[in-house]
């Protein structure tokens, strides 16, 4: 998805983020009318629904904007801070308890992606990389209102399709009054990059069907593995030495998280 947002070149990502989740809003739409299960939420789900909607939006939008102005694996890698800031919003949100081992394993994160933000005045890539985490914050907030919502029992394509819709509605306005116009090339990049999101938000619910959070996140991470190979191959770019350092400590963070809940889960079972 992110090699096809740098591959539709200047438009505004505002534009991008639109036609990405107006195709994940007809997939789910489709799915829904298959399954003939309605269009109304479940009794109580309507707060998270609109909480996971605004964090997923806000994080789309900061997602495409670091996309257009940095190396693609950087993005990528700001963009899975999520599941270490969901464990924050999940202390503060939902109530849930804080292990001394996972708050090290947070912190340890956060210092990784210092690596690949490198603030500091001189360096042009600051702002950009400010958003990118930006990105891995409301993304988490999203997650945590994902995990929410499956708590309740709400319809995952549903959640799907009420984030895309609502993620359309934000973005229509920005497009009505500043449409760019689009080359054939660049609108079917755009289509590609929302069938490409579609197909793994539909791809990541269904893996957390079979299988506990705790066996599949640290998978995720191999979108680190693709990012830096499509960016190299696609458009020749090459991270420094200091962004292959966060990568480094980053997913060795999720390494750590893996194995603790997995041990965890076998000590309660």
């Amino acid at each position: 998805m992110n090699a096809f947002v740098w591959l539709t070149g200047d438009l505004p990502f505002i534009q991008k983020s639109f036609f990405r989740n107006f195709v994940a809003f007809l997939f789910a739409l489709i799915l829904l009318l298959r399954q003939k299960s309605g269009f109304r939420p479940t009794k109580g789900a309507l707060p998270a629904l609109l909480l996971r909607s605004f964090g997923g939006t806000l994080g789309i939008l900061c997602n495409f904007y670091a996309v257009d102005h940095l190396v693609l694996s950087d993005a990528s890698i700001l963009n899975k801070m999520s599941p270490f800031f969901a464990i924050l919003f999940s202390w503060l949100l939902l109530h849930e308890k804080i292990s001394r081992k996972q708050a090290i394993i947070v912190l340890g994160t956060l210092i990784g992606s210092l690596f690949v933000v490198k603030p500091s005045f001189s360096n042009a890539d600051f702002f950009a990389s400010a958003v990118g985490l930006m990105d891995g914050l409301f993304a988490g907030m999203a997650y945590t209102m994902v995990r929410r919502l499956g708590a309740i029992g709400e319809n995952k394509a549903y959640i799907v399709f009420f984030f895309s819709a609502f993620s359309c509605i934000v973005t229509l306005p920005y497009l009505l009054f500043s449409y760019t116009q689009m080359t054939w090339k660049q609108l079917l990049f755009l289509i590609l990059a929302g069938l490409s999101a579609a197909d793994g938000q539909f791809g990541i619910t269904s893996a957390y069907c079979y299988a506990p959070a705790r066996e599949i996140s640290v998978y995720d991470y191999t979108q680190i593995l693709f990012s830096a190979g499509l960016g190299f191959l696609l458009f020749a770019q090459i991270p420094d030495w200091l962004s292959v350092i966060g990568y480094l400590i980053i997913i060795a963070m999720a390494a750590m998280m893996f194995f603790y809940q997995k041990k965890g889960a076998a000590k309660s079972t």
